[in-house]
């Protein structure tokens, strides 16, 4: 949960457990909210409410124009932060994208095993829950590739089920020997 999202449950409890008289006290503001607008929300909600906010020991009276401007200020640079933070990483990731460094999950079959899951999946000799147990993967990996294999038939790169489900190496044959034997 960060700072940006307002349905935090810790959030919800302190702000629904906070009575008139109290003080609500965060370390700094960010921690409370990272938009303007939540903050000035959060703010005049408790304002209403009788309850005093303590801002890294600082307690700001959002009813005086001086705690006004300095919490709006606050709020400002707290949802200044958290945009810079994300320009950051956005850039931080197109540079790696380019540079080929950010690829994202990797599959968890090889090109060889997906070809001779398929085949499998083909024959209909196996049910699901079986090849999930013989490749070491889940039953939903499974049926993703079965998916992935329905929208893009023969993927670039790859060789054909036929040619390779010969050559292919399964699971099974690498830990318990041929499967001729």
């Amino acid at each position: 949960m960060t700072g940006r999202n307002r349905r935090r449950p810790g959030l919800q409890q302190a702000l629904a457990a906070v009575r008139q008289g109290d003080t609500l006290v965060v370390p700094k503001l960010d921690r409370l909210a990272r938009s303007v607008p939540d903050a000035r929300e959060i703010g005049d909600s408790l304002a209403a409410g009788g309850v005093r906010l303590s801002i890294g020991g600082t307690v700001y009276d959002p009813t005086d124009p001086v705690g006004k401007m300095f919490f709006n200020i606050l709020a400002t640079f707290a949802e200044f932060e958290v945009d810079l933070l994300r320009l950051r990483t956005r850039e931080g990731m197109a540079i790696a994208r380019a540079n080929g460094k950010l690829k994202g999950k990797q599959p968890k079959l090889s090109a060889r095993q997906r070809v001779h899951v398929l085949g499998l999946v083909q024959s209909g000799d196996h049910p699901i829950a079986e090849l999930a147990e013989l490749f070491s993967v889940s039953r939903a990996t499974i049926y993703r590739e079965i998916a992935r294999a329905r929208r893009d038939p023969q993927p670039t790169g790859q060789p054909s089920p036929r040619a390779s489900a010969d050559r292919s190496v399964s699971p099974a044959r690498t830990h318990r020997g041929s499967a001729r034997d």
